[in-house]
């Protein structure tokens, strides 16, 4: 069965727990955990890229010059494409990326990914992660004290999430929206035993 280092807030280690076999001990599968972050940066791009065909450019509605004997070659318009200020060909236009993946195939990517950082030793559980003020330093002194530099924070406490927002590298999410992408992305994962407790819940 898969195990982690459980810390206090101090960042000293007061022993370990035992993982979930069924979220943090399977086989990881790549092929679908590229899938699932591939699908999630699609689903991240605007697609508000747009510029001007012919049809859209102004000017151009009269014929540059006779169709015949000026020994150039004919031409109808000056907002052709091949023209200066011309429209564009095939022009991009706003359009959505998005596209879904079913269930199973996003669980198993989630299971993959924590599989893999627990294999690797790189999920870290947290008895209580939490904090009675905001204080961007105390937490930077918790994450330098457990050596974590990029991380993904796994908490429900607003007083951590809002300490922790402004430290580069690292991201926080609550249990229920934890996402493929955000782990393969960390170093390391952190999480509140509580949040674990959630996880294992609903995912095993």
């Amino acid at each position: 069965m898969p195990k982690a280092n459980l810390y206090d807030m101090a960042g000293k280690q007061i022993g370990e727990v035992e993982l979930s076999e069924a979220v943090f001990g399977i086989e990881p599968n790549q092929s679908v955990v590229h899938d699932v972050v591939k699908n999630h940066l699609a689903n991240c791009r605007q697609g508000t890229q747009s510029s001007l065909t012919r049809a859209e450019v102004s000017g151009g509605g009269k014929k540059p010059w006779r169709q015949k004997g000026t020994g150039r070659a004919r031409q109808g318009s000056t907002r052709a494409p091949q023209w200066t200020h011309g429209g564009i060909v095939f022009a991009p236009k706003p359009r959505t990326y998005r596209y879904t993946l079913n269930k199973k195939v996003r669980r198993l990517a989630l299971k993959s990914a924590l599989s893999a950082k627990a294999a690797a030793g790189n999920v870290l559980v947290v008895d209580k992660l939490e904090m009675g003020e905001i204080k961007t330093k105390t937490f930077q002194s918790f994450l330098n004290t457990v050596e974590s530099k990029k991380a993904v924070v796994v908490t429900g406490c607003p007083n951590v999430v809002k300490s922790a927002r402004n430290i580069p590298g690292v991201v926080t999410s609550p249990a229920a929206l934890i996402n493929v992408y955000d782990i393969v992305n960390a170093n390391q994962v952190i999480i509140d035993r509580g949040a674990l407790a959630a996880i294992e819940e609903v995912f095993a």
